[in-house]
């Protein structure tokens, strides 16, 4: 195996209408679920389902999100090999512009001013690029619908990133760089409309927390309840921002031992020792995060580059340890892994 583009849209073309009947499931069930919000006093609160009716199910907020994203992802691609009739039907119930204004008056109250940010809100944004970009009657009516939320949390993103001092480097939902990463392509589509607010924030933000970086030390990860990589999620940022005569050298001095598939700790995949405990089972999403990364930085560099070869290497063994958890596991798992699989794999 390769690992290269074409042997992961193969793997993805045989394992689509899983993925989609997995992450079908998952959005539509209500329970378990984390509900989440600023209390000011005794109560009675509303349900997550009320405040979110349109991303209520998944456990939390932000994996109902992804899992959107990767159902709409592989309706897109491939529309003969997925439940299709029964996936639009969900969508249709759930994108609606009543749900998305319930949704929109929750992020709109000053004190849940924090929440999802940058994580969720990344992935709202990518939704939105995937939805804005599908030529497809369907798609042209979620889009609508979602798309008064995406320019609000692209405002929210636009306003906190120049007040943002440090970036958070973070094996988690905190991680500075991968929120940017997920709000890069919406700034993009906003920038070709006229709207480059977004794209110069982050941009902006990116190389003046990242450009001077040296020798990070990757060598410390992973952490316990990693889904994302520090060093990686930076590092596949910057092939993004970074114009690619310049993004070669940069991530030398970043990550000097790659070709050499130093740090050892970041080229072998993490051991999930308990699928059953949400936060070790954190570590699944990790082993394929990195992998979706490792082949982003070796398609950022030039076909010759030494690093090329060892990166899409570890690709490969991080996706074979992780892929066979997406559907079949626990649900501490299932109600998002395949987001990450979708990403890697497209």
């Amino acid at each position: 195996m390769t690992f290269d583009r074409k042997e992961r849209a193969s793997l993805l073309h045989e394992r689509a209408a899983g993925y989609v009947q997995t992450a079908l499931g998952a959005i539509t069930r209500e329970y378990p679920t984390m509900p989440y919000y600023i209390a000011t006093g005794p109560g009675p609160y509303p349900t997550h389902r009320e405040l979110h009716p349109a991303f209520y199910g998944c456990f939390d907020w932000h994996s109902c999100v992804e899992m959107h994203w990767a159902i709409v992802r592989l309706l897109r691609r491939f529309p003969d090999a997925v439940p299709d009739d029964v996936a639009r039907a969900t969508l249709h119930n759930l994108l609606t512009e009543e749900h998305i204004a319930t949704e929109i008056a929750f992020f709109e109250n000053p004190r849940h001013g924090t929440l999802e940010r940058p994580y969720g809100r990344g992935w709202l944004l990518t939704l939105a690029h995937e939805l804005e970009t599908w030529d497809d009657p369907d798609a042209r009516r979620w889009a609508g619908a979602v798309r008064p939320l995406a320019e609000l949390l692209a405002t929210n993103f636009t306003s906190w990133l120049p007040k943002l001092t440090y970036a958070q480097r973070v094996g988690v939902h905190q991680n500075t760089a991968f929120g940017l990463s997920r709000a890069l392509d919406f700034a993009s589509l906003r920038a070709g409309q006229g709207d480059d607010a977004l794209l110069r924030a982050v941009h902006t933000a990116a190389r003046g927390w990242f450009q001077d970086d040296r020798d990070y030390p990757a060598h410390y990860e992973p952490s316990g309840a990693d889904f994302l990589s520090a060093a990686l999620s930076e590092a596949e940022l910057m092939a993004r921002v970074l114009a690619p005569s310049e993004f070669p050298w940069w991530l030398e001095k970043f990550l000097p031992g790659l070709a050499n598939e130093r740090p050892r700790s970041l080229f072998q995949p993490a051991t999930v020792s308990d699928v059953t405990d949400g936060q070790i089972a954190h570590l699944h999403g990790l082993n394929l995060s990195r992998a979706w990364a490792f082949t982003r930085l070796a398609e950022s560099l030039p076909t010759d580059d030494a690093r090329a070869a060892p990166l899409l290497a570890a690709a490969e063994r991080h996706a074979t340890a992780s892929l066979s958890q997406v559907s079949g596991s626990d649900y501490t798992v299932e109600h998002w892994l395949a987001a990450y699989a979708t990403l890697l794999l497209s």
